[in-house]
């Protein structure tokens, strides 16, 4: 019977006589089959009836790897023995007190487990409930304080959430359930493991929720947490909970604010008048990343430029240690990209260019100067500040007009906008090496945080200049030779070639003929001895904004004496937020802070004058620059992490997480912890040593057909077109052939198939909580491994995941079916160790669709055997361990274990069970082959050919005919040749 799980035991009682027993009963049969039976059966659904109650109490059977062995001895002996068909178990059972279970749910437990296992399903919700709870009783996964340093670390960390009021949904798990693949890998290996999670709890929606409802952001981040916690524990993940952190605790900011005192006494933290992106609906300043088309990203508000006082870290003086430390990180090349681009060195010529008929001069940046001949005209971005002194009384309305219309527009919309627009400052500057006067005007493609805000135009060579030249009718002057055919009057020409029309005798400069590198070389030398240019380096990385008009936030440790900034002493912190029921941000655009005046108003202890504290708050990004050194010593009061831990557990060894952060929020933190490691606070230069990005998963895939006006389906080419409407179809209404999707029934009408990502106005948002209901937490786990490579796009499919439900249901039946305790035969033993194998290199390469492949090849095999030996199945529990841990518990402890087999040995594979020992070759008869034959590797010709004769086909080929020759390729083929 599949219900009465059928385990194992390792050993009985000490006692002379029930070895005795062991022994007779053993030597009776040359197969011991293990059973549950009888009073033995029952008395473990009674245990579990017992363990039912408990749960529902709170409590749990501790028997986990930090429990004592004194404090858990009676409930391990019960619970284990109580399951366990060896010659001691009744015996054990009978000495151990226990409380008789209500026979009612001893009886539904038996039915639920019965039932599920009718159903080709397994009782994944009372298995994942109970071990969890044993988990979280014995704190399973808690890394002690104090480790063992001789032995290898390991660090796995996810990206930590922000907990939003929606939940998990089924995208989240599939970083998470990496990195506690590999968590629980490492553990195995012997590795101290540092599994931690925690929580990006300040933002923007929870304060937008405190301006709708009034409630406290503090109230909902935690609720928040709350609900994410729960889920990420119904997913089994092996998280040191001991470790939790919340960036909203006032314990982890007061070192926040220490980070950022740090920063303002090395001269990285200043304040500045910033033209920032302000959306008066949210009521705060918005990064450029988080305007879109002239709206906010949240709720679509409309957003406009403002210069405000800002808070500005001086992230480009790590500008060049942030890109050449790059190169030793394991990280994916088109990440490391994303980072330089964003970085963007350029290295060139800074250019003076007097403007005529006044004392002014305007400097550019370029990277070209080789083409400096060809600067037909100049551009200065809408901020310049010497626009007011060079634009002609004539010009200066129509300048003052289009400067402020650029303002209200986002830095990205000025840049990716196709049309170029611009207006002519009426200004003519010089151009220094032809001595031409060329027009000034003013564009907002030319962006004033961005080298000097002034670019000398080169059409002929540049797209963009390309474009606006020829929208404002300005000369373009060819001075890169282009190939003959080349349209010069169509576009730019960009590529490489001489050097033309660049001489002046009047400045004794002549570049003809020069490649771009002889004359970028020449023109420097020129510019330098003019004393008008030099070489420079600039990067498009910028200052980095760090203010934020709101309330929830991190208090900047900051206050105002007679108008100068002056740091909150260190002592003082944390500077904690203050208990408000107005969210509202003030009328003159700052935070609600503002509004609190008993806040705002404080005295400076050193000097007793009055003073006032900085309203700003910091961004979220803050508390997520540094929160990876927090979890390695959580509790530490006195500073922000002890150097003897971070010198052992730092850096981390993996991270994971999406995309989306390859940027911002990975520049942030290693520009953080460069500066603590100036400061002497962490050891390593870089903090992620390996990062990996996992990819989206998107939606189920939404199938669309076109109907008209009369209902009747149309091509989806007819799509937008009048009268032309969407129908939404059901999968079960679509079939797919070689040229797509079409309606069943009716192949003729084409149907679009498309997956979406996952977003509430699409509806198409899984909730895990749903497939976890139905399938179990190990079933979600695996499915999302095995739907593709790790760090690919997929498509969800709930009906997919039945597949691997349908697969743990087949190893729960593998042990059901009985384990036997005679030695695995060579067959067994090899495929274990190809298991083992391939689990080990595709765990160990984060490949983690195959290795489930290779588990799945192997229970498949299994399940063909007549017997199951236990040296063949435990291994296998321990590699599905880590990917489907629930299942694996219990297999393990069905089949006789009282620990939990988390820090059990990772199974080393046997390579010589590997070798082949025999091998089968083609045998031919005239050079057809007739058959096969499976002889030893190191056969010799004759045993292949007395092999070859007793194949029946092949002997018919030869009976009554002469071989004339017999030709044999040792390990090949066997070619015998016959007369006729």
């Amino acid at each position: 019977m599949h219900s009465l799980r059928n385990l194992t035991s390792h050993s009985c009682s000490s006692s002379a006589a029930l070895r005795t027993t062991a022994a007779s009963q053993a030597s009776s049969s040359a197969v011991h089959v293990v059973t549950l039976a009888g009073r033995r059966a029952h008395s473990y659904y009674q245990h579990h009836a017992k363990l039912s109650s408990r749960h529902v109490n709170g409590g749990f059977p501790a028997f986990g790897h930090n429990a004592t062995r004194s404090t858990v001895r009676s409930e391990r002996v019960f619970y284990h023995r109580s399951l366990v068909s060896s010659p001691c178990a009744a015996v054990a059972s009978e000495e151990t007190p226990t409380a008789v279970a209500d026979e009612t749910a001893v009886q539904k437990i038996k039915d639920a487990e019965e039932e599920a296992v009718k159903n080709g399903s397994y009782p994944f919700e009372l298995v994942e409930k109970r071990w969890q709870q044993h988990w979280e009783d014995r704190q399973t996964f808690r890394t002690p304080d104090e480790v063992d340093t001789s032995k290898p670390k390991y660090y796995a960390l996810d990206m930590f959430p922000y907990p939003s009021g929606a939940g998990l949904h089924v995208g989240h798990p599939e970083g998470y359930t990496a990195t506690d693949i590999i968590a629980r890998y490492k553990r195995m290996q012997g590795f101290n493991v540092l599994h931690p999670m925690g929580w990006d709890a300040f933002g923007l929606p929870a304060e937008q929720y405190a301006l709708q409802t009034g409630t406290h952001p503090r109230e909902t981040t935690i609720k928040n947490q709350d609900r994410f916690r729960s889920q990420l524990k119904m997913l089994g993940f092996s998280y040191d909970w001991q470790r939790e952190i919340s960036t909203t605790d006032e314990k982890y900011y007061k070192w926040t604010q220490w980070i950022f005192l740090q920063l303002y006494k090395k001269g990285l933290a200043y304040q500045d008048e910033v033209a920032v992106n302000w959306c008066p609906a949210l009521g705060t300043v918005l990064a450029n990343e988080e305007v879109i088309d002239g709206l906010s990203e949240r709720g679509g508000h409309p957003v406009e430029r403002r210069p405000m006082r800002q808070w500005v870290l001086k992230i480009t003086e790590y500008a060049e240690r942030l890109l050449n430390d790059l190169d030793e990180l394991d990280w994916s090349d088109s990440i490391k990209d994303m980072q330089r681009n964003w970085i963007g060195k350029s290295e060139g010529a800074q250019i003076k260019f007097d403007v005529a008929g006044t004392e002014e001069s305007l400097e550019v940046f370029t990277t070209r100067p080789d083409t400096l001949f060809g600067a037909t005209y100049m551009v200065l971005a809408p901020e310049h500040p010497s626009i007011a002194h060079i634009c002609s009384e004539d010009r200066k309305a129509a300048v003052d007009e289009y400067c402020e219309a650029a303002r209200r527009k986002s830095d990205r919309d000025r840049t990716e906008s196709r049309e170029k627009s611009g207006v002519d400052t009426g200004a003519r500057a010089i151009n220094p090496v032809s001595g031409q006067e060329v027009p000034v005007f003013v564009a907002d493609y030319v962006l004033g945080s961005y080298g000097t805000g002034a670019i000398m135009a080169v059409p002929a060579h540049d797209q963009r200049d390309f474009d606006f030249a020829k929208a404002y009718d300005l000369p373009i002057k060819t001075v890169v030779q282009p190939p003959e055919d080349f349209p010069l009057d169509e576009k730019a020409y960009t590529g490489s070639g001489v050097i033309v029309n660049s001489k002046n005798a009047d400045s004794s400069l002549s570049l003809d003929g020069l490649s771009a590198a002889e004359a970028k070389e020449e023109v420097l030398k020129w510019l330098e001895s003019k004393a008008i240019g030099s070489r420079t380096i600039n990067y498009k990385l910028r200052d980095w904004l760090f203010s934020r008009q709101r309330y929830w936030g991190e208090p900047f440790p900051i206050m105002f004496v007679d108008g100068e900034a002056v740091a909150v002493d260190e002592s003082e912190l944390p500077l904690t937020l203050p208990e408000t029921e107005d969210f509202q941000p003030s009328e003159t655009g700052e935070s609600p802070l503002a509004n609190i005046e008993s806040w705002v108003n404080t005295v400076d202890p050193s000097t007793g004058k009055p003073a006032r504290r900085e309203t700003n708050t910091m961004p979220q990004w803050a508390g997520s620059c540094w929160y990876f050194l927090r979890y390695i010593d959580p509790q530490n009061d006195n500073m922000l992490v002890d150097p003897e831990k971070e010198k052992y557990w730092m850096p981390v060894d993996l991270y994971v997480g999406g995309a989306e952060h390859a940027v911002l929020h990975l520049l942030y933190a290693r520009f953080w912890h460069k500066v603590l490691y100036d400061c002497g606070i962490v050891s390593t230069k870089e903090p992620f040593q390996r990062l990996v990005s996992q990819g989206m998963i998107l939606g189920e895939v939404e199938y669309t057909a076109y109907v008209d006006e009369t209902g009747a389906f149309v091509s989806p080419q007819a799509a937008g077109s009048p009268g032309v409407t969407a129908k939404k179809l059901k999968s079960t209404e679509v079939e797919t052939t070689s040229a797509g999707c079409v309606l069943k029934g009716d192949p003729t009408v084409k149907v679009d198939s498309r997956a979406y990502k996952m977003s509430k106005s699409r509806g198409n948002v899984i909730n895990p909580d749903d497939i976890v209901d139905e399938f179990g937490a190990d079933s979600l786990r695996l499915y999302e491994m095995f739907m593709g490579p790790l760090r690919d796009t997929k498509t969800w499919s709930t009906r997919a995941i039945e597949g691997v439900h349908r697969f743990l249901a087949r190893v729960w039946r593998t042990i059901g079916d009985g384990v036997v305790e005679t030695e695995p035969t060579k067959e067994q033993l090899k495929a274990l160790n190809m298991c083992i194998k391939r689990v080990t290199t595709e765990t160990e390469e984060l490949r983690f669709n195959t290795a489930i492949a290779a588990m799945m090849e192997f229970i498949n095999a299994a399940n063909k055997w007549e017997t199951k030996p236990r040296g063949a199945l435990e291994p296998f529990a321990i590699l599905l361990a880590p990917y489907a841990p629930h299942v694996a518990e219990e297999m393990w402890f069905r089949m006789g274990h009282t620990e939990s087999l988390t820090y059990e040995p990772w199974p080393q594979v046997d390579e010589t069970v590997l070798v082949e020992d025999s091998i089968t070759i083609g045998v031919q008869v005239n050079g057809k082959v007739r058959g096969q034959i499976e002889i030893p590797k190191d056969a010799d010709k004759e045993t292949a050919i007395m092999a070859a004769k007793a194949v029946e086909n092949v002997n018919k080929f030869l009976e009554g005919k002469e071989v004339k020759k017999e030709i044999w390729v040792p390990g090949k083929i066997l070619n015998i040749v016959v007369g006729k």
